[in-house]
This record gives C-alpha cells, structure tokens and sequence, in this order.
C-alpha cells in the first residue's frame, strides 16, 4: 500500500483527497480504505506527505513545505535538521513562531534574495519533546520563576507555591512544563530539587538533568537488586567452560571501577596467537523485560563525568557481581581468536566462561613495562605476556591500516578537580601503547562476533559508520587548497583509504590538529543500526559493540543475542520476529541517548573549563586558532581550552573570509588564519555561559603585535 500511494503521488505530483486516493488506486473493500487511512497517516508523521488545510494529500517534496527537527542557537536564530535532506535549514529569530530548541516541526522553504541562500518558516510545532528544563528558582509577591539554563531555550516558566515542592531563591529545580500561557511562557510545577546553585557539584547535576540524564533508579529497580548475587554461585557455572586457572588479567584506567573486559594471550606452535577477550556477562543478571533491563535501555550508556559516573546499570551490577575484579570468580563471554602474523584471524570460538582475573592493571603501569621497560612491583609474572601483546597489536594496527583504518587522533582534555568539585588542573589524555593495545583487541573481538553472526543471516544489532559525502569533501580539499596545500588524491574514491591517505599528506602541517578535526566534522557520524553497510571509519565490512556491556545498552544486547542463538540454540520463528522486531528501536534509542551522552559531557567540561580559567584572569597563554567568524576568532591553549578573541577588541576594522576561516585587517591588512600560533591573555572567563574570553598580543611566528606598547605593558604584567 505505501508503495502505490507514493508511486501514484510522484507520479501525478498533485494533491487528493483520502477519498481520491481511494479511486486512483482502485481500491474495494472497506478494508483497503481503513488500510489506507492509516499508511497516509503513518506516511504524514513520517514526513513523507504533507497534509494541506484542504485535507489533501502530497508528496513534501513536491510542497513548498519541509518537516524536522529544530536546533536553536544560544543567541535565537536556529537549523532544521530536514527529513531526508542531508543540508540544514537556517531559521532566524524572527521566524520561530514561537518553537522551542528540539521541537519537531513544519517549515515553509523561502528564498532569501539579499542573502542568496534558502531558508526556512517555523509553520506549526508538530511535536513538542520539550517536557522538562533545569533552571534556578526566584520568587515574585508569591510565584516562582525559572527561566531556563540551556541559553538556546527562550522561555519563562511561572510556578505556584504549591507546585514549588518547598524551593526557594537560588535553588537549582528541575521543572516540568504544564501548559503554554503566552508567549515563550508557560505554567509549570517543580519535580526536584538538585539543590542550592553554590552546592559543590549542583552545576554538574543541573547539566546532568538537562540532558534528560537521571542519577537515581527507580523503586523496581532497587527492589530487583535484592535478588542480585554478590558472588558466583556454583550452579551459574554450569554450561560455562572454567578459564579459572588461565592467566587472565584486566587493563584499565586508574581510577577504573567497573571492568568488563580481560584479556589473554598465548603463543601456539605454529607461530599464530591465541587472544582471549573475555567480556562481563552482564546479560545472565539484566534479564529481557526485567526492570534492571527496561531501565538500562532507557539510559543506553553510562555517563562519564569530571568528577562521577553515572551508571547504566546500578553499582551493585557494575562495579559488584559483573565488574571483573582481581582474584575473584566471574561469568563472562570469552571469545578466542586465533590470529595469523598478518593479522587475519584464522580460527575462533565464542562460549560462555567463569574467570578469574590474576590482577588488574593500569595504563600507567602497563605503559611503563612496554615503553620504558620498568617493571612495577607485582608486574612481573606478566612481562612476557603483556610483551607479547604489544607485538601481536602492533601486527592488527598494521593490518588495520593496510585496509583504510582512519586515525583522526583526536586530543582529549582531562579535568581535575578538588573535594569541592572547583577544576585545579587541565591536562591533555596521554594515549600509550597499552591504551592502543585494549582498543586493537577491542576492536577485533567486536568485528569476528559481528561477522559470525552477520553470516548466519539473523537479526542483529551493529555499529555501522557510512561513507562521507563527495560534496563536502570538494569543499574541504577547496579549503585546504586555500591553505596553500594542493591534494591531488583522487576524492571520488570513497574507499577509507582515500580519507587515509589525505591525512596522512596533512600530518606534517603546522595546523594538522585543527586539520584533523574539521576532517572529522565532514564524515558522518557513527550509529547504531539493525542493518550492516559497515564501518567506514574502521575500514570494516562488519562491526558490532560487544565488549563493554556495563556501560553501553547495545553491548547487553548483543550478549543476549548471542546467548539466544550460540548458547541455548533459539532459532524458532517467533524469536527470529521478536528480535527483529526489537532491534531497530533499540539501535535508535542507543543511538539517541549516545548522542545525549556526548553533549552532556562536552557541556560539562566547557563549564569547567571556563571555571578553572576564571581563577586566571590577566594570565598570558600560547596557543592555535582553531576558527575565525565574523565576530572574532577562537584560540585553543595547549591544554585544549578554546576563548575568544573579539575583532572589536583589537586595532582594526578586519574583513573575513569564512569559507578560508581568515581576516585581513582593512588598515594594517595584518592576517590571521587557523593554524597560526598567538599570544592571548585571559579577559574574561564566565562559567555560567561556558565562555572564555581572551585579547591578542601578538601573532608568534611573524612577531606581528597589535601594539608594541601594550604588548610590553601586559608582558610585565
């Protein structure tokens, strides 16, 4: 039915009636009608059809009218993200018509002929996801106000005493929205109370809420955690194959506490390896349809914070029963590969296991017996192990970059902070050869269960990361030739090796880092999906997360898969249809709370990045730009925190080129473009906003200065 009703509208590219419709497709029964009826609807929430104010229907694609979902600019103006366009709509402040940042809405196309561009009209708000919003209280001859944190969400919340829950001036109150009363303002009532706003951790709380993050579990869930075990029962081990005795050992973080991933190794007599990846068994306690399940598929990942994890599932799961502590019995999914010195792997099993991990490593430490050939106390029974893994991940990082592997190598900062959460220090993450070596195990664990279960052609959950699009990719080698570096790579070449080998040409660039990044910005985004087109980025036809079931829902997931199918061999129709039923909303909700996720923690660092510079006002820095706009330019110091430099703070009146991300002083014609180094000093930092502000002294390389005077008086400064 939906195909004919869209064959007939591209066809006839007109608007009809349900009535119409009916005739031209030349329908009979009742049942065809009804039938009919709820496809147009299905069609029209999809986007797909618009349904005009004389109650026909067309095609969008043929209206003038687009549907999506809206993002707003902190400073009001906002994109469409539109259904199956892969370029944004531009909505200015004064076409919102009163939508809200996340709403799904309607747009009317227009053209812009001053600005020569398209862009678009807020028509209605076909649904509003906005229901809740974080902001701090303060009372008016009786009624509460909150206005809300999020600067992209313009609107007024009025609250009764009754509906305070007893919050008064200055807490932080997370508040739902009941109805619309006006403008931008509506009536609502307070559903907690994170706590005052100079609370040590309340700003981190408050960002943690306003991404629909919850840091408590519900009443089910607590009550479900009574039955959980706090250690291995001899009947768990039944079925499972005993690795107890193996030497099996954990690599993680320092102040790691839930660990799902141990590794082995051993070398067989044929030359080849044995590496085990044995995996948490998270699965055989979250239960399908359970309370613990329901509510880690709501949350899909856990969050990673400056100064708190907030757990998928709680830590009597994840740092407790399935965390793969030393010295203690644990179910896990082992899955053994034997891997050739090419890198192929040759042979494999995937069987559930009880181990027992000998100790738990750190990075550090690790780093310290494969790079400088320090031995700690403790790390010496596993010397030749951890030797021989550095060997054997040193072949699958090369057989990775044989097929395309692309490694953007991305800086990440790491923020400290004290026992009052107040940010002391900011420094980048140090990435060694043991941090390397987890992620090529990793990664090959993921693609041999991915591709063993994608071969038996049954419903699945995998990590997929499509192709770039050939457009901006032109734009970038325009914008990199604008640099003066000319790639002659043939970009047609979707393959990951072409994204490779233009890296790779970029590496020896003073401005390789920012390079990288915009490079970065041009590919897609990975996603969960139900349906294989690969791993772009990875340079894999086939790839699943299955190794990090604590933190991450699709992981569970894929456990549970594999016990379904491997373990206790549940091939029947009515499995094959749930799961296939199942599988697609649960990649798009993991997808969507992944996102969320990623936001949260990035809003949080800003926040504590603008709040430890606050404590450096006047202090003078080095550091990149890393983006020139029409207001001013972005410099990133070495410890990755990004300011502002104001054009109106400097000596000139500066014209910019965008698309080259470069100004040119009308006067002086000074230039300045990413990649150059200059010197700053910290002006203004507001933690609030997540804003640094910065003023130039001078530009490094050339020695040009905006002042010479100045430049003397603030170095003596």
């Amino acid at each position: 039915m939906r195909e004919k009703i869209i064959r007939l509208l591209k066809k006839e590219k007109k608007a009809y009636s349900l009535i119409e419709l009916d005739t031209l497709l030349g329908l009979k029964t009742v049942e065809e009608y009804q039938s009919l009826q709820e496809e147009v609807k299905c069609l029209e929430e999809e986007g797909i059809l618009y349904h005009t104010n004389k109650d026909r229907y067309m095609l969008m694609e043929d209206s003038s009218y687009r549907k999506g979902v809206l993002t707003v600019n902190k400073n009001g103006f906002g994109f469409v993200k539109m259904v199956a366009q892969e370029e944004d709509l531009y909505i200015s402040e004064r076409n919102m018509n009163g939508a809200l940042h996340g709403d799904e809405v309607l747009v009317e196309v227009l053209y812009d002929r001053f600005e020569k561009r398209y862009e678009g009209r807020v028509m209605k708000v076909t649904k509003r996801n906005l229901e809740t919003i974080v902001g701090e209280i303060y009372f008016k001859k009786g009624k509460g106000y909150v206005e809300s944190d999020n600067k992209k969400i313009h609107l007024t919340v009025e609250i009764k005493q009754e509906r305070s829950l007893g919050a008064v001036d200055g807490h932080k109150v997370l508040v739902e929205l009941i109805s619309k009363i006006g403008n931008n303002r509506y009536s609502g009532q307070v559903v907690k109370i994170l706590g005052h706003k100079n609370d040590p951790g309340v700003d981190i709380l408050s960002i943690i809420y306003s991404h629909n993050i919850n840091d408590t579990f519900p009443e089910e869930v607590e009550e479900e955690l009574k039955d959980i075990p706090t250690e291995v029962k001899p009947e768990e081990k039944i079925g499972r194959r005993d690795l107890t005795k193996e030497m099996i050992f954990t690599i993680d973080g320092d102040d790691t506490k839930d660990i799902d991933d141990a590794i082995s190794i051993e070398k067989l007599k044929n030359g080849n390896y044995r590496l085990g990846v044995h995996i948490a068994d998270v699965s055989y306690y979250v239960k399908e349809g359970s309370a613990l399940d329901i509510n880690a598929q709501d949350r899909g990942t856990s969050v990673y914070l400056v100064d708190r994890v907030i757990p998928m599932i709680p830590h009597q799961l994840s740092n407790g029963i399935c965390s793969l502590n030393p010295e203690v019995e644990r179910l896990a999914i082992s899955c053994i590969m034997e891997i050739d010195k090419s890198g192929k792997t040759v042979d494999y099993e995937i069987f559930p296991s009880v181990i027992k991990s000998r100790i738990q490593m750190t990075y550090k430490k690790v780093n310290s017996v494969l790079e400088n050939d320090i031995i700690p106390s403790g790390y010496e029974p596993y010397v030749e192990s951890l030797k021989m893994m550095a060997e054997l991940a040193n072949i699958l990082r090369k057989e990775k970059n044989g097929r395309g592997y692309i490694d953007f190598d991305v800086d990440e900062a790491k923020i400290i902070v004290d026992e009052q959460c107040h940010p002391i220090e900011i420094t980048k993450r140090e990435r060694g050869i043991g941090e390397n070596l987890i992620e090529d195990f990793m990664i090959a664990a993921n693609e041999c269960v991915a591709r063993h279960i994608f071969y038996m052609e049954l419903p699945f959950i995998y990590r997929i990361h499509d192709v770039p699009e050939e457009e901006k990719m032109k734009e970038y080698l325009s914008f990199i030739a604008s640099l003066g570096y000319t790639y002659t790579g043939n970009m047609k070449d979707v393959r990951p090796k072409t994204v490779q080998k233009l890296l790779d040409f970029l590496k020896d660039k003073k401005e390789y880092k920012i390079l990288s990044s915009l490079l970065l910005r041009n590919m897609k985004k990975a996603v969960y999906s139900s349906e294989n087109i690969g791993h772009y980025g990875l340079a894999s036809t086939c790839y699943t997360h299955f190794t990090s079931p604590i933190r991450r829902y699709p992981d569970t997931t894929v456990h549970r898969l594999l016990r379904t199918y491997l373990f206790d061999h549940d091939l029947s129709i009515e499995t094959i249809k749930h799961f296939q039923e199942r599988l697609p909303m649960i990649a798009e909700n993991s997808s969507a709370r992944e996102r969320a996720s990623i936001e949260c923690e990035r809003d949080v660092d800003d926040m504590k990045m603008a709040e430890y510079m606050e404590d450096h006002i006047g202090e003078i820095y080095e550091g990149m730009i890393t983006s020139v706009t029409n207001f001013g330019m972005f410099v990133e110091l070495e410890n990755l925190v990004e300011g502002l430099v104001r054009f109106q703070d400097m000596d000139d009146f500066y014209h910019v080129d965008e698309k080259t991300y470069t100004a040119v002083g009308e006067r002086s014609r000074k230039k300045y473009r990413i990649g150059d180094n200059v010197v700053v000093r910290v002006i203004g930092a507001n933690k609030e906003d997540r804003t640094v502000d910065f003023k130039l002294i001078k530009k490094v390389e050339e020695g040009v200065e905006d002042d010479k005077e100045e430049e003397k008086d603030e170095l003596e400064k």
